[in-house]
């Protein structure tokens, strides 16, 4: 038998689809720590519920939430503005969506880091995903390599700590098959973006969803309000 201790990761876990595989990921070979942000999104209160049913399914005992209340006051998202309209879905759109969060990911790894350091933790794993990448400029995988700079310049020079970004470069589609393999609790998961109760089905966050669990061929396991067919037929 294996006694070896684990070292722990910091593991970003927003309550959505990919985190939730991302942790799954993570969990095989670090003892799990998991952090959540709070940044005044419609859904907050429904993420923050997913991310302690997730945490709960793993037996999560290390566990930080942080209220980054500063991100609201800035605005400039339909995530937080509510004078911003969630748009609907465009899966064909290059453009960077209304629900960009300016800076989101920079601000969520901070305080992994921070976290991470104090715990002596050996990674930081966030469910960034490259697909998302034309919408989102900071989950380009660039962004990632100049974070890790950031951290090796700016941690005490005992410190190691690695950025990890085990599906970035997968599909929706993928991200589902590996989290039905690893049977991660998909069903616990929140991806909507305007919703708590029943999941809109035609936001991008939703589109994006529905459209890899179509792909995957896998029935999601969260109730919507509508479900449309994403799938284009060649």
């Amino acid at each position: 038998m294996n006694n070896t201790k684990k070292y722990i990761a910091v593991i970003a876990v927003s309550g959505g689809l990919d985190s939730c595989v991302t942790a799954a990921i993570a969990k095989k070979d670090y003892e799990p720590a998991f952090a959540h942000i709070n940044y005044g999104q419609k859904t907050e209160a429904r993420e923050l519920k997913s991310f302690n049913d997730i945490a709960d399914f793993y037996n999560v005992e290390k566990r930080l939430v942080v209220d980054y209340t500063h991100l609201a006051k800035i605005g400039g998202s339909s995530l937080t503005d509510k004078n911003i309209e969630i748009s609907q879905a465009d899966l064909t759109s290059k453009e960077i969506p209304t629900s960009y969060v300016p800076f989101r990911n920079a601000n969520i790894l901070s305080a992994c880091v921070s976290w991470a350091e104090v715990l002596a933790a050996k990674a930081v794993f966030i469910g960034a995903v490259f697909e998302d990448s034309s919408g989102y400029p900071d989950c380009r995988p660039d962004f990632f390599e100049a974070f890790q700079n950031i951290i090796d310049f700016g941690t005490k020079p005992e410190t190691s700590i690695k950025i990890v970004t085990p599906i970035i470069n997968l599909s929706k589609a993928e991200i589902v098959k590996k989290g039905v393999e690893l049977k991660a609790p998909l069903g616990l998961t929140w991806s909507c973006y305007q919703n708590e109760d029943n999941a809109c089905g035609v936001c991008d966050s939703c589109a994006f969803r529905l459209r890899g669990f179509q792909q995957a061929g896998i029935e999601d396991p969260i109730t919507y309000r509508f479900k449309p067919g994403y799938l284009v037929s060649k």
